[in-house]
Formats: C-alpha cells, structure tokens, sequence
C-alpha cells in the first residue's frame, strides 16, 4: 500500500510506482461499533483527500462493501454478451434510442480523432417521460442475456451507495462543514449516473490509435470493476523526476507538452480503481484534478471493463465549494502570494452533459465521440 503521509513514490527511473490503496470500511461501520471509529474515518478522508491532490486516482478497498464474486458474475455476463453474433448486438444499436444508451460496434467510439479498438453498451440513469428524440433522454437497452439485467440493475444499486458513501469522506477531508455536506449532498442525491460495459479485444498491430485513447471523465466519480488483465488501463501522472524520460505518448493536443509518465493501474483484487471526474475539478476549484488515461491492451485475451460513474444529479448547478477556496486562500496566505483567487466557472450538469453528446455525435452513428477535446469518452 502507497503511504499518503509523503511525496508519490518512485522506482529507479523516477517514474510513481503506483497508486493509492484506500480502504472504504471505516465508513462501512456503525459508529457505535468501535471507539476509534472517528480516528479510522478522518485518516480514510485524508487518504482520499490527498490522493485527490496528488493522482485524481487510486484504489478503493470495497472488500468489505461487495462480494468479489459479484462483479466477476458481471464480467460472465458481458462475455455471453460480447460473444453473441454481431447481429444480435445491433438490435442493441445506439440510434434506436438517444444515440446514447445501447450498444457501439468495434471502433465505432473515437477519441483524439482515431476509432478505439473495443466495443460496448451503455446504460443511463432512468428519466421520467422518455423521449428518443432527445439527445439522453431515452430507455436503456437490455440485453436478453439470462440474468443480465437483474445482475446490473443490483450492481447499479450498490455502486449508487458507495458513491452516497465516498462523496462524504471526500466533503470531511475537504474539511466542510456538516452545513456544506448537507448542501453538496443535494447535488448528487439523485445521482445521473452512468454505467458502461466495455469488451477489448487484443489492440492489432497495425491499429492507428488505442483500445481506448487518453481522455478525462466528465463527471464526479468512477468506479471501475475490470476483469484481471494487466498492463492495459494506464493513468498519466504529470510529474516526473528531473531528469527522468518523459512519455508524451498518445496525450491529447491541449496536453501534448505535459512534462509526465503513464503509470499501468493494474486490478487489485477486492479493489475497484477509482478516479474523479471534471466536476470534482470544479467543486475543488482545481485542487483535484480530473486526470488523462487510457487502455492499451495488446494481450492475446479479450478483456472486459465495467466503470460506473456516479454524477451529479441532472439539474445540478456545480460552482467552487467555499471548503476548497478556504484551503486555497490558506496556502496562498503561507506562501506569501497576493493574486487573487480566480473561480471556476460555475456550469449546470446536465447541460454540460448534453452539451458533450449533442456535439459530439459521429456520422449520424449515435456514438458521442471526444472529437478533438479528447476529455469525454469514458472509458476505461
């Protein structure tokens, strides 16, 4: 486990060693249960609080919170899925609904420009008085799969919970007040979440781009429950020993000069990998940062991933949270700067959300893609 108490470790060649190990159980225990259990919650949170400065990723220990055996029933299921003839999963097609809640065929999503090399199904948090008309407004598509439906409508559930569960310890290592949580808690209460299940499929050799090409989450929080295959998610740390061989690799336009190294995040068993999304930046006023990564699987196997991203709720209006301007004017104050601090600009979730899908559909396939932005493709 990486100690949070000191700078992000580092092998011999000076790139980070790894991520994060954050375990959610303290949060998991009745507060009568044990007498050091406010001591255990306020190290957890400033775990996470920490590792939110210093990756934006890390590992999240749910041992405790959901059988291992949930998941991988999960990863069961989307094999049956993926495996079923390719007619079959276009009657899953994205245009049939929103153009955003169903199946997209092998290279059909694009980040930076080039098709990614896997496939996938997304489904949506349900909305009242469905329209297929309009751009996230539609029904989610079920595969008939046996059990399906009834195994991811429980995992959405649970993931929902944990989301609930985290955005707490992360409002009392951000050091709200119990006012300010209740306040972000009715962001994010009614959550829009999203779930994808993703299958790659080896990267060829001679593909021109990545299983999934470097992008940012757009949203709160991801949990990302991914089958055992090494060496494929990989996460951009900007921060390299002097000295020490940059990787620029794959890195969209507007970051194509950060100084960095990528980093594999390999699944730890019990763990889900966990990273924020661009909203968290907002409500953090830059403090967290939403960070680039990508999936370049080159082994012989087909790999499937299932991230949920928790959201904010739909109409949720994200604007800098005053526990993180107070940290920012503190360190401003300690460091002598006399700058003021600049916001961010405030945004309402859902028209950011549906300002990303309704420019960014492709050739009239239904895919939203990242166009050139390279931020909002979501996978993993």
């Amino acid at each position: 486990m990486v100690k949070m108490d000191s700078p992000p470790p580092r092998n011999g060649n000076g790139k980070v060693a790894g991520l994060p190990i954050i375990s959610i159980t303290p949060y998991l225990l009745d507060e009568s249960s044990r007498d050091d259990i406010q001591e255990r919650r306020a190290a957890t949170s400033n775990a996470l609080h920490r590792a939110c400065r210093d990756f934006g990723f890390f590992y999240l220990d749910i041992s405790a919170f959901a059988d291992p055996r949930e998941p991988d029933d999960l990863a069961k299921l989307a094999r049956k899925f993926f495996s079923l003839p390719q007619q079959e999963k276009d009657k899953l097609a994205l245009k049939n609904q929103d153009s955003a809640r169903g199946y997209a065929r092998l290279k059909e999503n694009v980040t930076n420009g080039k098709a990614d090399n896997h496939e996938g199904i997304d489904f949506y948090r349900p909305v009242e008085n469905p329209d297929k008309t309009k751009p996230l407004w539609g029904i989610n598509q079920w595969p008939t799969v046996p059990g399906f439906r009834e195994k991811y409508e429980r995992w959405v559930e649970k993931m929902k919970t944990l989301g609930m569960i985290v955005m707490e310890a992360m409002a009392i290592g951000l050091g709200m007040t119990p006012d300010e949580w209740k306040a972000l808690r009715s962001q994010v209460d009614d959550s829009f979440w999203v779930m994808r299940v993703i299958g790659y499929p080896p990267l060829p050799n001679d593909h021109d781009g990545f299983s999934c090409g470097a992008h940012k989450d757009y949203g709160c929080l991801t949990f990302l429950y991914a089958d055992p295959t090494p060496n494929a998610l990989q996460v951009f740390v900007p921060r390299s020993k002097p000295g020490a061989a940059a990787d620029l690799t794959g890195l969209p336009a507007e970051n194509g000069s950060e100084k960095g190294v990528w980093i594999s995040a390999d699944p730890i068993p019990g763990c889900v990998v966990c990273n924020i999304g661009e909203m968290w930046e907002i409500w953090s006023n830059g403090l967290y940062k939403s960070t680039l990564h990508r999936v370049v699987h080159r082994g012989s196997n087909y790999r499937v991933s299932i991230p949920f991203f928790f959201e904010p709720n739909f109409n949720a209006k994200i604007a800098p949270l005053p526990a993180a301007l107070r940290i920012i004017e503190a360190e401003k104050g300690e460091a002598k700067k006399t700058k003021a601090i600049k916001p961010y600009k405030s945004v309402v979730y859902g028209e950011f959300l549906t300002s990303k899908v309704g420019n960014n559909f492709t050739n009239g396939s239904g895919k939203y893609t990242n166009g050139t932005n390279g931020k909002y493709s979501n996978g993993n």
